[in-house]
């Protein structure tokens, strides 16, 4: 089975500790950074603050709706969060890096995810990507907007 890849990223105007503070805070903060449209819900189960949360999070794109039960690692707290879904191979990391003039920090979102087989995954192959990136650069955008009101 192949997989399929997609990042975007841009820079914000703030510390990587006050985004990656946003990003852990599954019951508050990461909530508000995600765009109604494409995420209809988000639901923690267990935890809620950074490594071992485990929550649902229900996806609308393309006309589909999935849900995904995710579990949260911190792979480099402060700079890489992990986002897995054991059952799906889906798996979503937030990448933190400080701008080297110190006046803000790169922030990528990249999701790896298993691609159907034969035709249909050709297909995902091309519209996936490009749907994906539309959706984390509307994160992005909100993360951002979010941090300069907060």
């Amino acid at each position: 089975m192949s997989t399929i890849y997609t990042a975007a990223s841009t820079q914000i105007a703030a510390a990587p500790e006050r985004i990656y503070a946003v990003l852990t805070d599954y019951q508050h903060g990461h909530p508000q950074i995600l765009p109604r449209q494409f995420f209809p819900s988000l639901t923690v189960e267990t935890g809620g603050q950074g490594d071992g949360t485990i929550f649902r999070v229900r996806t609308r794109a393309l006309g589909q709706e999935r849900e995904y039960r995710m579990v949260v690692e911190e792979r480099r707290p402060g700079r890489v969060l992990v986002e897995h879904d054991p059952a799906t191979g889906v798996v979503t990391t937030f990448t933190l890096t400080p701008l080297a003039d110190g006046n803000g920090t790169e922030v990528e979102i990249a999701t790896r995810l298993p691609a159907s087989a034969g035709f249909a995954g050709m297909i995902e192959h091309l519209i996936t990507p490009p749907v994906m990136r539309h959706i984390y650069r509307a994160e992005l955008r909100q993360l951002a907007a979010y941090l300069g009101s907060a």
